[in-house]
């Protein structure tokens, strides 16, 4: 088979597939900024230190987060079959998703734009 041939190809990707236990989530309604101050909390944390953390943070995007954190815990279970105890967050972090753009009506008809920013935020795990 030729090298470039697209099933090597493809066989050459998965073949160095990332196995750690992660999860995203997709168009969460809360911007990179919000949600970075959240994940810089618990980056480098064990999981029950950070469930702790996010249980316990006034913002928004904490609700989000530990939603998405116990997720990642699941799936380290379940599909790699870790132990939890091991278990600490490795990498966090948001991307910038899609902005939704609306129009606030200002004096003298003019009209302002207001931006309602979304993320995509992704919690990889990983064992000690």
């Amino acid at each position: 088979m030729a090298k470039g041939h697209r099933s090597q190809i493809k066989r050459e990707r998965n073949a160095n597939k990332d196995t750690r236990p992660s999860a995203k989530l997709s168009y969460a309604r809360v911007s990179v900024q919000k949600a970075c101050f959240v994940l810089d909390a618990i980056r480098g944390k064990d999981v029950q230190t950070a469930l702790g953390i996010l249980a316990y943070n006034p913002r928004y995007a904490s609700s989000l987060i530990e939603k998405l954190l116990k997720s990642a815990i699941a799936n380290a279970e379940n599909n790699n079959g870790m132990d939890v105890s091991k278990l600490y967050v490795e990498e966090c972090y948001a991307n910038k998703g899609p902005t939704m753009k609306r129009i606030h009506p200002r004096a003298q008809g003019r009209a302002y734009r207001i931006e309602k920013r979304m993320s995509h935020i992704t919690v990889v795990l990983n064992e000690r």
